[in-house]
């Protein structure tokens, strides 16, 4: 049986990208906010509420970015949908998850980071993002739906 999830880019009116720092595993990882679509949601509004549970803003969504599939024999089967957002309102916060008690939280730090900052960092998740993404902002700015099928490496 499938698993779904969804992950969000939320590019800033300055061109940068809102980020979200997580502790899985004993090291911190960079992404773009998301989670598990609940049981009932659409695509859509497991973004919109994960966007607005993990960093206090309000989106819409507009695109798609990439559709990952994994098939994995430890991990089963599972895809995510990265979606574009753009934001209407809210105050940039460090949420939370609702689903972890508050002495097992794993966000740690969210903020909006350039294409540079993002480069620098030690361990980005998904791995090909930063060299993608730019790409896929620019043709959604022109006015192109983007829509790309990724597979998880």
């Amino acid at each position: 049986m499938w698993v779904g999830g969804v992950r969000v880019i939320i590019p800033n009116e300055d061109g940068e990208i809102l980020m979200v720092r997580q502790h899985h595993e004993d090291k911190d990882l960079w992404m773009v906010p998301g989670g598990g679509i609940e049981a009932g949601e659409n695509s859509i509004e497991a973004a919109v509420r994960e966007a607005k549970e993990e960093t206090g803003l309000d989106i819409d969504v507009v695109g798609v970015a990439w559709h990952i599939e994994e098939v994995s024999p430890a991990r089963g089967q599972r895809f995510v949908n990265y979606m574009i957002g753009h934001i209407k309102g809210g105050t940039l916060a460090l949420g939370s998850d609702p689903e972890l008690a508050a002495d097992k939280q794993v966000l740690r730090e969210v903020r909006f980071m350039s294409r540079e900052e993002i480069g620098k960092l030690q361990h980005v998740y998904p791995k090909f993002f930063n060299d993608e993404i730019w790409g896929i902002l620019e043709e959604e700015h022109n006015g192109m739906t983007y829509y790309k099928l990724r597979y998880n490496e």
